[in-house]
This record gives C-alpha cells, sequence and structure tokens, in this order.
C-alpha cells in the first residue's frame, strides 16, 4: 500500500494527517517519523491477518446466509401490478391518504428487497 521510501519523504505533519485519515494510530512516540511510518506499513497487512482470524468485521456464518436467504424467498416477488405502483411511485406519484402510507411501505419492502439481494450478491464472492 505504501512503501518505506514514499513515506520517509513525507513530513511529521504530512505523516500525522495520513494516520488521521485512515484512523490509525502511530507506534511509539508521535514526536518521531518511525512512529507514523511503522503504523502506515502494517495497517494492511494486521487488517487482512485480523479478518483472517474472524476478529472486528468478519463474514456471517453459513447459517446466517441461508436466513437472509429464506427471508428474501418469503419477500416473494411482486405482482404486476405491485411492480406498476413501485415504477409510478418511484416517479413520485403519489396516492391520497390513508392509502399513501401503503404505497410508501410497498416501496420501503421493495428496497429491502433489492438491498437484501444485494447484501447476500457481496457475501457471495
Amino acid at each position: 500500500m505504501f512503501t518505506r521510501s514514499q513515506l520517509e519523504i513525507k513530513t511529521l505533519n504530512e505523516l500525522r494527517d495520513l494516520c488521521h485519515k485512515y484512523g490509525i494510530k502511530p507506534t511509539g512516540n508521535p514526536g518521531y517519523k518511525v512512529s507514523y511510518i511503522t503504523s502506515l506499513m502494517a495497517f494492511p497487512e494486521l487488517a487482512i491477518k485480523q479478518t483472517k482470524e474472524a476478529r472486528g468485521l468478519k463474514r456471517p456464518s453459513w447459517d446466517k446466509l441461508q436466513v437472509m436467504g429464506e427471508c428474501l424467498d418469503e419477500m416473494g416477488t411482486p405482482t404486476d401490478e405491485q411492480s406498476a405502483l413501485i415504477k409510478a411511485t418511484m416517479e413520485g406519484k403519489k396516492l391520497p391518504y390513508p392509502n399513501r402510507f401503503d404505497q410508501e411501505m410497498l416501496l420501503a419492502i421493495y428496497k429491502a428487497k433489492l438491498h437484501l439481494e444485494q447484501v447476500i450478491d457481496l457475501l457471495h464472492q
């Protein structure tokens, strides 16, 4: 990600700004460039190691992925009429109250279904 030579030519303030940008702390005394350089060179490998050790952010278990798939199946597929109302809603057309609440709920369910499909696709990569 960063090479030592790329980092060594930077000033202490530039290194401090880089660490701040990525949200990492300097290793050792923050008065020395080497403290920032060490952290900036090490964080990518540490992040990968932590992921492999299932520390911090981790992939859900197979059982949880199955539950998400079951939820997606339970949500079903919109009928032709529901699809038409979803399209009209996305164009900004609104039903009068009290049906507008149901219209907005239908759109919310549709968007949630799309996002859940994306989540499942991303986790299967």
